[in-house]
């Protein structure tokens, strides 16, 4: 009788222990489900946080983009005026850096000061709207068609003991990804920067034609079609792509056999960059030139300059005169001996 009764409360025994350890794996397991659960929000909560502040960071770089764009216009503005030919205030003489007698030309503050003299302050931001439109509508649009294209994104991190393979793979995918982007930025902006230049090539002239946006687009297409919006695109895509494939080629060349550091390879692609713009300058020269030739402004006519058949010819030009690089010295400018300096008598 007595061993029944210890066999029922040994029986009892187990199944209360069964039954407890049951409800204490299913309170682990809940327990275990509820962490998981907790883990899994919190990474996507700190994904989205991550992801919200990298939009954040884009836009204020945009927005500093746009901020020091606006800043440097009136540069940019004496620039355009000077790789046209404009030159309104008298050379003096003077010496070189290398103590040889010149005449020399005004720099480029002395240029914006006369700017402001003629307009006003509000004066030396002329173009300034249609080229921030522009660059709005190309940032948004350019990656866009190469993510359209299949193009890969490359991050900006990279694997420190990347082969000579994936080191070459990846220059590969990021030159075809730039090429497409600088070449989609190029035309989407092409009308908007047309419009830029002709309107700051009216002030020698002093011409109202191209006044607004609106009123620019249709003295465009009525005077030249719809190709009059990309008038000069060809050497100003010279110019860009030119400049992308030989700076990355040189950069990928020199990281690869040269320099291993990251931060050295940054800063040869910067200087390579800049080398990079000043051997191709002449096309900027030429594709400004081609923009407003023809366009019956007195910047694209005869004194100032001649009428070009094409790029080409605008470039021949240009280099057998010495002039394919005008503008590119910004402080230190002469007179060359083999033409004469076109002054203010012109916006008379």
């Amino acid at each position: 009788m007595s061993g029944s009764v210890s066999e029922g409360q040994e029986k009892h025994c187990r199944d209360n222990f069964g039954e407890k350890e049951i409800k204490e794996n299913s309170l682990q397991k809940n327990s275990f489900l509820e962490f998981n659960k907790i883990k899994s929000d919190m990474a996507s909560a700190a994904s989205e946080q991550i992801e919200e502040r990298e939009n954040v960071n884009e836009w204020v770089r945009f927005g500093l983009k746009l901020a020091v764009q606006s800043a440097l216009h009136p540069l940019e503005y004496s620039k355009v005026l000077i790789q046209i030919g404009f030159e309104p205030i008298a050379a003096r003489p003077t010496t070189t850096l290398l103590g040889k007698p010149a005449l020399g030309l005004p720099n480029i503050f002395q240029y914006v000061a006369f700017i402001r003299s003629v307009d006003g302050l509000i004066g030396c931001y002329r173009g300034l709207t249609p080229k921030l439109l522009g660059t709005l509508i190309s940032s948004h649009y350019s990656d866009k068609v190469a993510d359209q294209l299949g193009m890969a994104r490359i991050e900006d991190t990279e694997k420190e003991d990347m082969t000579d393979d994936e080191y070459f793979e990846r220059y590969q995918t990021k030159l075809k990804r730039d090429i497409v982007v600088h070449a989609a930025g190029a035309i989407i902006t092409s009308p908007f920067h047309v419009i830029s230049i002709r309107m700051m090539a009216q002030f020698i002239g002093k011409e109202t034609k191209y006044n607004s946006i609106i009123g620019s687009i249709i003295e465009i297409y009525k005077d030249e079609g719809i190709w009059g919006f990309f008038s000069g695109l060809i050497p100003r895509l010279v110019f860009d792509l030119s400049c992308v494939v030989v700076a990355s080629t040189a950069t990928y060349l020199v990281g690869r056999h040269f320099i291993r550091e990251k931060e050295g390879r940054m800063y040869f692609g910067s200087l390579t960059s800049f080398v990079c713009s000043s051997m191709f300058y002449p096309m900027n020269v030429v594709s400004t030139c081609m923009i407003v030739n023809g366009t019956g402004l007195k910047a694209g006519s005869m004194p100032l300059m001649p009428s070009y058949d094409s790029w080409r010819h605008c470039y021949s030009s240009l280099k057998s005169a010495g002039d394919h690089k005008r503008g590119s010295s910004l402080f230190f400018r002469y007179v060359k001996a083999s033409r004469p300096v076109i002054a203010r008598a012109i916006t008379d």
